[in-house]
């Protein structure tokens, strides 16, 4: 699903860094993260990672200090040297950056511990950022979901990213990004983890029965043309239940991907989506992925209530269309394609002895 605004944003200018001295140092902060992750959980002495590093120990505390900006959690000890804590899974951009591999250059990440939230900066800077521009955090603070409703983004526990697309879509198509992120996210899941993901029509990604991925899509309307000139996708993935587990409210729905914290997960996962979702976006106007999405919905044949304004109606998900659009049947035999809007499974009826 995409929501469509039309507003006039302000124009952005951002200086490039990418002079030799900025490039050796983003070289410098990848090979040190390199030794660092390599090490086993052994200290490393300032000196060693200097003479490996062919720097002074001057620069590699330049480095340490922006990695644990990255969000790298370093130990530090005197006579000791350098750590990365025991079961580590720092978001940063350099762990994201070598799991894209070849890839790497097809993006421009920006890095953050905390934002308010990544589809609402980047929709404010989209008019002046480049295509395939991601804005990833560890966390958010004001988080949102479909419909104006929240969407908890808890620390050191989930991803949560959004992606500058300009894509060659009419508005009507448009629902085709929020679902080509949704069979990107099971493929990164399955690539990384032992989970098996479906998807509930049209935006969320289930794992053991509970909500592990959410979806925001939201765009700018041309009017000459009626097409978008540019939407913003953004993606929720709970990795890991959070410290303390999650909120009451939300706790017979939310769940999580990994049972368990594994080394570099979050990374790998958010790698592994974004070339999943750069690959299904090269032909999205062919929508060739519409069949894949179809296999993984475990709402056809299902008795679901399809949510109206304040109408709840009754019906039966009969099936996914090329457009991945829902066909539903409601109870009195009539049919319907729908584009957007919000379902839920309706409660099994129990059997009365």
């Amino acid at each position: 699903m995409i929501w469509l605004t039309i507003r006039v944003l302000p124009y952005y200018t951002k200086t490039s860094a990418r002079t030799k001295e900025g490039a050796d140092f983003v070289n410098t902060k990848q090979k040190l993260a390199d030794l660092l992750e390599n090490s086993k959980g052994e200290y490393l002495s300032g000196s060693l990672l200097a003479e490996k590093l062919g720097v002074t120990r001057a620069a590699v505390w330049k480095n340490i200090r922006q990695l644990k900006a990255d969000g790298y959690k370093i130990e530090a000890v005197t006579n000791r040297g350098y750590r990365l804590r025991r079961e580590q899974d720092a978001v940063s951009e350099a762990g994201i950056r070598k799991a894209l591999g070849e890839q790497a250059d097809v993006f421009t990440l920006e890095m953050y511990d905390v934002i308010t939230s990544t589809n609402t900066v980047m929709k404010e800077r989209a008019e002046s950022l480049p295509e395939w521009t991601v804005i990833i955090s560890g966390s958010q603070t004001a988080g949102r979901g479909r419909i104006g409703r929240s969407f908890y983004s808890p620390s050191d526990s989930g991803i949560y990213l959004s992606v500058l697309l300009r894509p060659a879509l009419p508005a009507s198509e448009s629902t085709r990004i929020t679902t080509a992120a949704a069979v990107a996210a099971c493929r990164a899941i399955e690539s990384c983890t032992t989970a098996r993901p479906s998807i509930k029509w049209v935006n969320d990604v289930f794992v053991n029965g509970k909500k592990v991925c959410g979806i925001l899509t939201e765009g700018s309307l041309n009017m000459e043309t009626g097409g978008l000139d540019w939407a913003v996708m953004g993606i929720g993935l709970d990795v890991y239940e959070p410290d303390g587990g999650y909120p009451e409210e939300i706790r017979e729905i939310v769940g999580s991907i990994a049972q368990q914290r594994e080394k570099n997960l979050r990374n790998t996962l958010a790698a592994s989506f974004l070339r999943q979702f750069y690959s299904i976006c090269s032909s999205l106007e062919e929508a060739d992925f519409a069949e894949e999405y179809k296999k993984r919905s475990f709402l056809i044949g299902e008795d679901i209530l399809v949510l109206k304004g304040d109408a709840v109606l009754p019906a039966r998900a009969v099936d996914i269309d090329k457009e991945c659009r829902l066909l539903v049947q409601y109870e009195d035999g009539s049919r319907e394609a729908l584009s957007t809007g919000e379902v839920s499974v309706r409660p099994k009826k129990r059997d009365v002895q």
